[in-house]
C-alpha cells in the first residue's frame, strides 16, 4: 500500500536519515541494520562522522523534510517505500533501490509488464520514427514503456505510449520538469501515466543525477531497448546498469558511419539482441500478456539483534581507501578489488555510495575513475 502523507514521526525520521549528508542508499540500510531504528541512526550519525573524520555533522534537519512532504502534498504527489506493496518486485529485487520513491500519476501502472526505452538526445529523424513505431507497437502489445523524458528519443517514446502506459523516471525531483521544452509533455505523463523520482522535491537535477535515475529506469524494466546511442553516452550507462541488474539488453542497428549509432552497434557486437521491430523485443522478454510478474516477497520476520555485516568506522576507511587508489586514469574494478584485498560483496555496495555521492565514475568495461570538476 502506498504510503501517504500523515506525517508521522516514522516517516519523517526515515525520509531525514535518508536526506542526511553523506548518507547514500547503501549506508542508509546498514545503519538501520546497526541501529534498528531511523530515530536510533539519526542520533548515532553524529557520532560515527566524528570517528570518520568530519566535525561538526548534522543530520538533516526536521523542518526540511517536513518542507518536501508538504511540497509533496501539494504537488499530488506520493511518497512509495520500499516495504509498501505497491512498490515494484523488480524495483526492490535489485541492489542499490531507492528506499523511498515520489509518484506523481497512476502507481498501478507499475504492477504490469515494462520496458526501457532510451536513446539520443539529438536523435536522427529516422531515429525518432524508430522509437515512436516500437514505442506504440510495445504498448499496444501491453508493455509500458519506461524512458527518463529527455529531449530526442525518450521524448519519441513516452509520446507514443502515453495513452497505452508510460513512466518517466526523473533525475530531479518530481515537480522539477527538465527539459523545460517537455512541460507539456510531462503534465500529460502525470494525467494519464507516471512520474517518479528518488530525489527530494524542488530539487533541479545535476549532471550527477542521471546516472542515479539510470539505474531505476533499467530496473523497472524486463529489458532495456536502446534507439541510437553515441559510443561514450548515457544511453550505454543504462545498458551497462541492465546487465548489472540482470536485465536483458537490446538494440537497433546503425549505419556504421553514423555516430549517432556507434553505441547500438557495440552493444550488439558485444552480444545484445539485435532489434528490428516489437516482435522481436516481445521474442526475447515474452508475451506481456502471458508473462507472470514476480510476487510480493513475504515480509521477512524481524531480526531480535540486528548484526551488521561491516561497521560504519570500517567502511568510512574503506572509501578513504578506494578514493587513494583511485585517479582520472580509470582502473579496472576485479584490480581494485585485487589491490585493496577484498571481496567483491564487500566493496560492491562502497562504490555504489560513491557514484551515488559523485565521488566516481564508473565507465564501459567495468572501469573505475575519480569524477573531475566540470
Amino acid at each position: 500500500m502506498t504510503v501517504q502523507l500523515a506525517f508521522t514521526d516514522d516517516l519523517v525520521d526515515h525520509l531525514r536519515l535518508l536526506r542526511s549528508r553523506r548518507v547514500g542508499v547503501a549506508t542508509y540500510h546498514r545503519l538501520l541494520k546497526q541501529h534498528g531504528t531511523a530515530r536510533a541512526a539519526l542520533q548515532a550519525l553524529p557520532e560515527i562522522a566524528r570517528e570518520a573524520g568530519v566535525e561538526d555533522y548534522h543530520p538533516c534537519p526536521e523542518g526540511v523534510v517536513l518542507a518536501e512532504l508538504k511540497a509533496g502534498r501539494a504537488a499530488k504527489a506520493r511518497l512509495v517505500a520500499q516495504s509498501d506493496a505497491g512498490y515494484p518486485e523488480s524495483l526492490r529485487s535489485v541492489d542499490g533501490a531507492p528506499p523511498l520513491f515520489w509518484a506523481l500519476g497512476d502507481t498501478a501502472l507499475l504492477a504490469r509488464p515494462m520496458v526501457a526505452l532510451v536513446g539520443a538526445r539529438n536523435a536522427s529523424s529516422l531515429g525518432l520514427r524508430t522509437a515512436r513505431k516500437l514505442a506504440g507497437d510495445l504498448v499496444d502489445a501491453g508493455f509500458v514503456v519506461v524512458s527518463g523524458l529527455a529531449r530526442g528519443v525518450d521524448t519519441s517514446a513516452h509520446l507514443a505510449a502515453l495513452d497505452g502506459g508510460t513512466i518517466a523516471v526523473m533525475a530531479g525531483g518530481v515537480d522539477i520538469i527538465y527539459p523545460a521544452e517537455n512541460t507539456a509533455l510531462a503534465h500529460d505523463i502525470a494525467a494519464k501515466g507516471l512520474r517518479l523520482s528518488e530525489m527530494p522535491m524542488g530539487l533541479h537535477p545535476q549532471a550527477r543525477h542521471f546516472p542515479q535515475r539510470n539505474r531505476i529506469i533499467s530496473a523497472l524494466a524486463q529489458g532495456v531497448l536502446v534507439v541510437e546511442a553515441a559510443a561514450k553516452s548515457g544511453s550505454l550507462i543504462t545498458a551497462r546498469t541492465a546487465l548489472d541488474q540482470g536485465r536483458d539488453v537490446l538494440a537497433v542497428p546503425g549505419h556504421p558511419f553514423d555516430a549517432r549509432a556507434a553505441g547500438c552497434n557495440m552493444l550488439i557486437r558485444d552480444g545484445a539482441t539485435l532489434i528490428r521491430s516489437a516482435e522481436d523485443v516481445i521474442g526475447v522478454l515474452g508475451d506481456p500478456q502471458t508473462v507472470e510478474l514476480p510476487l510480493p516477497a513475504p515480509a521477512p520476520a524481524p531480526a531480535a539483534t540486528p548484526k551488521p555485516e561491516r561497521s560504519l568506522r570500517e567502511t568510512a576507511a574503506l572509501h578513504d581507501q578506494i578514493l587513494s587508489r583511485l585517479g582520472p586514469s580509470p582502473l579496472a574494478e576485479d584490480q581494485l578489488i585485487r589491490d585493496l584485498r577484498v571481496t567483491a560483496k564487500q566493496v560492491a555496495p562502497v562504490l555504489v555510495d560513491l557514484e551515488l555521492d559523485g565521488r566516481i565514475d564508473r565507465q564501459a568495461g567495468g572501469l573505475l575513475a575519480l569524477r573531475t570538476a566540470n
